[in-house]
């Protein structure tokens, strides 16, 4: 049994959404598909999402809204217009809006997510009705009866545990089943999104669920690039890649797969495919628990992230200070700041966290530290980005760092920080935001040649 997964972009429209289900009847074993909300059709246009949105702001400020409203009914009337469907389905989607608006006005969190999640839910409940009257057996299945129970805090659901077993019960259903990705219903009965990637969590959750054989996401790109393809032309795309190598990239900037969506998955070592959607015949690049280490690729992928800020304390003898570094993390967790990187020396420690994460915060957090720690210099720095190199065979190469910041130099780019983990499938580099885009295609181009020097060798 596989679960596939379609994007925005994928079930934008009529045509795409034809396509969609070419792909999900041509696999008998394709049994669960899970959708997102309509995405943009053109470069001009404005996602689902974005207008419900919309029309959350207006409500939520208890402004006329009917306008908006009808902007996303009209949205979904496009798709089915277009599929020569019955229209009486639009009837009940401004029925639900409007008992969400009423039943949630007085409460802004709780009537965001219950909005923002019709997206999903409206696409799901449409292709569901359309494949069914092509002579598919199609059922459409909400979160709350497949068995999604989540935490309840609005915009952030995490799985409990025990939905799993519910889940599993998905596998008596006959014929293709379509399920809204994005949120889940708390014990409660608040419906409640998942963070950023939701719909590609979702998926996850029921490939872990059902214990898939394969959980496929469908995208607009035919897999994970090595590089930012705007940064690198015709940048290589990865055959595969194992979990930790995709949460490392994730983590700075690879947006196709979000590193949140690979927990389910990876506990039961469930594979992953990226795939096009609008070329369903290319391979796709595999995320997979272990693979096959290639000389030729020793480095598998570049990711390079910006909106960093860095805390740099020095102090004279910090490393025979204990809890020096306890200190300053007990002052960032008072503020309720997370941290990232933490590369130090034996006199200096650097403290590496997203920007928003302490935005507004800078001079009390500064000025707690120098109370607490007594530290001779304190700095902080706005201006970082991040860029991750990442390989599982990085650590059998000699001379891999060496290739890295010789690249750099040559590019005349200042390294503000370097930092390894001791899973050695990583390196950190700390650069400055204007340099960033250079430094990815300065890694990338030594990692190239690095690898043609190493398969001679070989």
């Amino acid at each position: 049994m596989k679960v596939a997964k379609f994007g925005g972009s994928s079930v934008a429209s009529a045509s795409q959404i034809q396509k969609v289900l070419n792909i999900i009847n041509s696999d008998d074993e394709r049994k669960i598909i899970v959708v997102s909300a309509p995405g943009k059709r053109h470069s001009e246009d404005i996602k689902t999402t974005d207008l419900l949105l919309r029309l959350y702001e207006k409500s939520v400020a208890k402004l006329d809204y009917q306008n908006k409203k009808e902007e996303i009914i009209e949205r979904y009337a496009d798709i089915i217009r277009d599929l020569n469907m019955d229209e009486n389905i639009l009837t009940e989607f401004d029925d639900i809006l409007e008992q969400r608006i009423k039943a949630n006005q007085s409460n802004p969190p709780r009537l965001k997510d219950a909005l923002l999640s019709c997206g999903e839910d409206f696409n799901a409940r449409l292709i569901a009705q359309y494949n069914n009257a092509q002579g598919v057996p199609t059922t459409y299945v909400s979160p709350l009866d497949a068995g999604i129970t989540v935490t309840n805090t609005p915009q952030f659901a995490q799985i409990l545990e025990e939905s799993y077993d519910k889940i599993y019960n998905l596998r008596k259903i006959e014929g293709k089943i379509i399920v809204p990705g994005f949120f889940g219903y708390s014990k409660q009965g608040n419906v409640v999104t998942f963070p950023r990637g939701g719909s590609d969590i979702t998926g996850a959750i029921l490939a872990r669920g059902v214990r898939a054989t394969l959980y496929e996401n469908f995208t607009d790109v035919s897999g994970i690039y090595r590089a930012n393809p705007n940064l690198i032309k015709n940048a290589e795309i990865m055959e595969e890649v194992t979990y930790s190598e995709m949460r490392e990239l994730s983590y700075a900037g690879f947006s196709v797969f979000h590193d949140e969506a690979l927990q389910p998955v990876q506990k039961e070592r469930i594979p992953v495919v990226i795939k096009n959607t609008n070329r369903p015949e290319d391979p796709g690049t595999f995320i997979r628990y272990d693979r096959e280490i290639k000389p030729d690729h020793l480095i598998t992928g570049i990711s390079c992230d910006k909106g960093f800020t860095v805390i740099n304390v020095r102090k004279y003898l910090m490393n025979r200070q204990v809890g020096f570094t306890r200190k300053i993390l007990s002052v960032l967790e008072d503020y309720n700041i997370s941290f990232d990187h933490m590369p130090s020396g034996i006199d200096n420690v650097s403290i590496i966290m997203r920007t928003h994460q302490i935005r507004g915060k800078e001079t009390k957090v500064l000025n707690e530290i120098r109370k607490q720690c007594d530290v001779d210099e304190l700095g902080i720095d706005n201006d970082l980005a991040v860029m991750m190199v990442v390989g599982l065979g990085m650590n059998q190469m000699v001379g891999t760092a060496n290739m890295i910041t010789s690249a750099l130099a040559k590019a005349n780019i200042n390294l503000k920080m370097i930092n390894q983990g001791a899973s050695e499938i990583s390196m950190m580099f700390g650069i400055s935001v204007k340099d960033a885009d250079d430094a990815v295609r300065a890694v990338y181009d030594g990692s190239c040649a690095h690898a043609k020097e190493n398969l001679q060798l070989k």
